[in-house]
């Protein structure tokens, strides 16, 4: 089956990415065929584009999406044609407008969540349960700073360390991105130039228990300064860059810290804690803890546009692509 697809054929900037027309192959064993109807555009898609984080060429970017399923394959037991349906996939290839993969991936939408918030949301909202639940094991009273907090992930950590009781310092770059943080449940906004001593000020010298940072080189020092004493550091993407060889001196000069680079998936590897951190978030979408923000959309034909605001940094929010 013939469909249009986004791919790139060498690594590089937004421009590499192109409309191709792709084959999509009927199901086989455990597999289902999704129409997509809203495709959610993720900062890992950047970095596969640009190389950051290899991958085999050819490349259909994108790691989530919502839609219909179209036909199933043998053996599939749960899902059947016609499910609304969301996915997040260890491979990259959402960029299309059907895809055809395991069907241990999907989860049904029920009725009170649409596409676009499934889409939008999906890797996001699995990110933040993950990061704050089982990763920080974040506590009512705690502190947590949340860097690029305007975007995405940043507003959804936001509102679930609002509604676990945390006490939350975003950090953003604008005065509108801080506001945007602060509408989210953030407790204080403040930006990135005096991030630590403004962090200080905040918990009256004692520092942050724990830092929550998408953005990587740039605000590595920073996020470090930030913490209390054997504080905890999770540095879960590269918005900015690489941290780099990392001197482990450092966290016993700054106090005996600790820190973590970790990824969704391995927190999502095993079948039960699929199960029980996606049911998290579906009843946090379903009942309204989490306010999906749709920044804004772009048809598929404009991944590349997409891309380049996304790392200029000109979106707040959730971007979609819409087939």
């Amino acid at each position: 089956m013939a469909v249009r697809a986004i791919q790139f054929s060498m690594t590089g900037g937004p421009e590499v990415l192109e409309e191709v027309e792709v084959d999509v192959p009927a199901p086989g064993p455990g597999e289902v065929r999704v129409r997509h109807s809203a495709i959610g555009v993720n900062f890992i898609d950047t970095y596969h584009r640009s190389g950051v984080y290899p991958v085999m060429l050819p490349c259909t970017p994108g790691m989530e999406a919502a839609g219909v399923i179209e036909a199933v394959g043998e053996g599939v037991t749960g899902f059947a044609q016609g499910d609304r349906v969301v996915y997040f996939a260890s491979t990259p290839g959402s960029y299309a407008t059907h895809r055809t993969l395991a069907a241990h991936w999907l989860v049904k939408l029920p009725e009170a969540i649409s596409d676009e918030m499934a889409a939008a949301a999906w890797l996001k909202a699995s990110t933040v349960e993950f990061l704050v639940e089982r990763c920080a094991k974040v506590q009512p009273g705690d502190t947590v700073v949340v860097t690029a907090a305007a975007g995405g992930v940043g507003l959804l950590l936001c509102q679930w360390l609002n509604a676990v009781g945390a006490q939350t310092v975003a950090v953003a770059s604008t005065a509108d991105k801080q506001a945007l943080a602060r509408a989210a449940g953030a407790h204080a906004a403040i930006g990135y130039e005096r991030m630590a001593e403004d962090v200080r000020a905040l918990t009256g010298g004692r520092g942050a228990d724990v830092v929550i940072d998408g953005v990587g080189q740039a605000t590595f020092e920073a996020a470090l300064d930030s913490l209390k004493r054997r504080g905890l550091l999770i540095s879960f993407g590269n918005a900015s860059g690489k941290v780099g060889p990392v001197d482990f001196g450092i966290l016993a000069a700054k106090g005996s810290l600790f820190t973590t680079r970790p990824t969704l998936f391995d927190y999502y590897a095993e079948p039960a804690d699929f199960a029980a951190g996606t049911a998290r978030v579906l009843r946090m979408l379903a009942d309204g803890r989490l306010d999906v923000r749709i920044g804004r959309r772009w048809p598929l034909a404009e991944a590349a546009a997409c891309h380049a605001d996304l790392e200029a940094r000109a979106t707040s929010g959730s971007s979609l692509l819409i087939p």
